[in-house]
C-alpha cells in the first residue's frame, strides 16, 4: 500500500527505511512505502542567526558586538546537514565567538569601529571553511552593532564635543580676525580719503583766504594784511561760537570770548612765534660759541704741550750721552 505526503517549496524531507537513511524527498507530492518514514525536514532558504559577543579591545575596553550570520543548507549536502550536527545554531555561535575574540583583542576601540568589514570577513571565512563539511553554506557575516560600556561612550561623546567646541572656537576666532582685518582696512582707507579731503579743504581755505585778502586790499585802500587777518579771525571766531551753540551736549571749555580778545589772541600768537625764533637763534649762537671755545681750548693745550720742557728723568738720561769723555788708552 502506498502512502503519499507533500513537501513544501524550498524544503527537503529526509526519508528513512527501517531507521536508516534512504533518500531525500524534494518539494511536491511524494510517496513512501509502509516501512519508510519521514525522519525530518530541512529548509533550504537563507536563514539568519544573531550572536551577541562580549570581548575586550587592545586598550582594555569591554565592548559588545552583535554579529548576524546568514547561512543556508547546501542542497547537495542535506544528509550531512541533518545527521552530522545535532544543533547547528550552537555550532555556528561557537565559531562566531572564537573568530571575534581572536580578531578584536588586537585592535583598539577606534580601530574596531573602523574595521567592521574586516571583522565580518574574518567571521565569514572562518565559518565557511568549517561549516561546509557539515552541509551549511555561509552567505555573509555582518557586524550590526558595536556597543562599548556606557561610561566609555559618555567619555567619547565628551571628547567629541570638546573637539567640536574647539573647532568652533577656532572658526569663530578666524571669523573675528577676518572681520577686524577688514574693518581695519576699511578704517585705513577711510582715513586716507578723509586726509585727502581735509588736505583739499585746507587748500581751498588757503586759496579762499588769499583771494579774500587780495580782494579786500583792492577794495579798501590802505588796508594791511594784518587788518585782513584780524577780520578773518573774527569771522572764524563767530562761526566757532555758532557751531558750539548748535550742540546740546557740548564739552568745550570756553576761553574769554569778547571781540577785543581776538586782537590779544593774535598778538599772543605773534609774540609766541617771535619768542620761538629768538630762542632758536640764541641756541644756535650759544652752540657756535661753545664749539669755538672748545676748539680754542684744544689749540692752547696743544701749544703748551709742545713748548713744555722734558721731565727731569729724561734730562738726566740725555745728559750723560752728551758729555761722556772719550776713554783714555791704557799705558
Amino acid at each position: 500500500m502506498l502512502f503519499f505526503f507533500i513537501v513544501r517549496e524550498q524544503t527537503a524531507a529526509i526519508v528513512e527505511s527501517f531507521g536508516r537513511f534512504n533518500r531525500i524527498a524534494n518539494s511536491g507530492l511524494q510517496f513512501k512505502m509502509p516501512w519508510e518514514r519521514v525522519a525530518g525536514r530541512l529548509s533550504l532558504r537563507i536563514q539568519e542567526l544573531q550572536v551577541n559577543v562580549e570581548t575586550k579591545t587592545q586598550d582594555d575596553v569591554f565592548v559588545r558586538l552583535l554579529i548576524a550570520v546568514q547561512y543556508y543548507v547546501i542542497p547537495d549536502r542535506v544528509r550531512e546537514a541533518f545527521y552530522r550536527l545535532s544543533n547547528p545554531f550552537m555550532q555556528i555561535e561557537s565559531y562566531v565567538f572564537d573568530e571575534v575574540r581572536s580578531a578584536v583583542p588586537s585592535m583598539t576601540l577606534d580601530e574596531v569601529f573602523q574595521n567592521k568589514d574586516f571583522i565580518a570577513n574574518s567571521v565569514k571565512e572562518g565559518l565557511s571553511d568549517t561549516m561546509t563539511q557539515y552541509g551549511y553554506g555561509i552567505v555573509r557575516a555582518l557586524v550590526n552593532d558595536i556597543d562599548p560600556d556606557a561610561r566609555v561612550k559618555s567619555a567619547m561623546n565628551e571628547i567629541n564635543a570638546a573637539q567640536r567646541l574647539r573647532k568652533a572656537s577656532e572658526e569663530r576666532g578666524e571669523a573675528e580676525k577676518i572681520l577686524k582685518v577688514k574693518q581695519a582696512q576699511g578704517e585705513a582707507e577711510s582715513k586716507i580719503l578723509q586726509g585727502k579731503g581735509i588736505a583739499g579743504q585746507r587748500k581751498a581755505i588757503v586759496e579762499g583766504l588769499r583771494a579774500s585778502v587780495e580782494e579786500f586790499q583792492r577794495g579798501v585802500p590802505g588796508a594791511t594784511s594784518n587788518d585782513v587777518m584780524q577780520l578773518v579771525l573774527m569771522t572764524q571766531y563767530f562761526d566757532t561760537l555758532k557751531d558750539i551753540g548748535l550742540t546740546s551736549r557740548s564739552t568745550t571749555i570756553l576761553m574769554p570770548h569778547t571781540p577785543g580778545t581776538l586782537s590779544d589772541l593774535s598778538q599772543q600768537v605773534r609774540d609766541s612765534i617771535m619768542v620761538g625764533n629768538i630762542t632758536v637763534d640764541e641756541h644756535r649762537q650759544s652752540s657756535s660759541e661753545i664749539r669755538d671755545e672748545d676748539w680754542e681750548e684744544e689749540r692752547r693745550a696743544a701749544r703748551e704741550q709742545v713748548s713744555a720742557p722734558p721731565p727731569p728723568e729724561q734730562q738726566r738720561e740725555r745728559r750723560p750721552s752728551r758729555h761722556t769723555p772719550h776713554a783714555q788708552p791704557e799705558e
